[in-house]
């Protein structure tokens, strides 16, 4: 399969990582830093826009769900600071609503994790309206089914029988789909 073709960085390196996974945030700082860009980092929504607000980057990786709120306040001050600035969204709990919103207040993709550098990469610099390439291992149904009831269930409090309820299954049958380890 070809390549994409990808832009070079360019004269401006600076790049912002949002994430509030440390360990993440420090392993994708330094594999960025060997692929030439100068790297910021914040773990917050508000050390994020204050680094977007006094240093626009010209190229930036906001997680969507961060500790203290939502990694899209950080995507709209990069917006207003730096309109030609490239964001990729990075989530955990993927889905459409929030891919589309993301897309709308002007993020250049959205990747779910995990996301490897090389994909961070790709999509950082792929062409305008360029289609990115598939995956090249992409999660199983069985791990996206339990991604999803995994979302619902935290989005529920971890409450079983409030999580069993939006999913329309039975609770036992949850708790059982909860005692398992996650599928590759």
């Amino acid at each position: 399969m070809a390549e994409p073709e990808l832009r070079e960085i360019g004269p401006d390196k600076s790049l912002l990582l949002v994430d509030d996974d440390e360990p993440f945030l420090r392993r994708l700082a330094k594999a960025m830093e060997k692929r030439g860009f100068e790297v910021e980092t914040a773990s917050s929504v508000a050390a994020g826009s204050a680094i977007a607000t006094a240093r626009p980057p010209a190229y930036a990786v906001v997680d969507l769900r961060l500790e203290d709120g939502n990694g899209l306040d950080v995507v709209e001050v990069l917006r207003e600071k730096r309109e030609s600035s490239r964001v990729v969204v990075l989530t955990g709990y993927g889905a459409i609503a929030t891919a589309v919103a993301a897309v709308k207040i002007g993020a250049t993709d959205y990747l779910s994790k995990p996301a490897d550098a090389a994909d961070i990469m790709n999509a950082l610099l792929s062409r305008e309206g360029e289609l990115p390439p598939p995956p090249e291992n992409p999660m199983s149904a069985d791990r996206v089914r339990w991604e999803h009831i995994q979302r619902v269930y935290e989005l529920c409090d971890r409450n079983v029988s409030e999580t069993a309820r939006r999913l329309n299954m039975h609770r036992r049958t949850l708790q059982r789909i909860l005692a398992k380890r996650s599928p590759r």
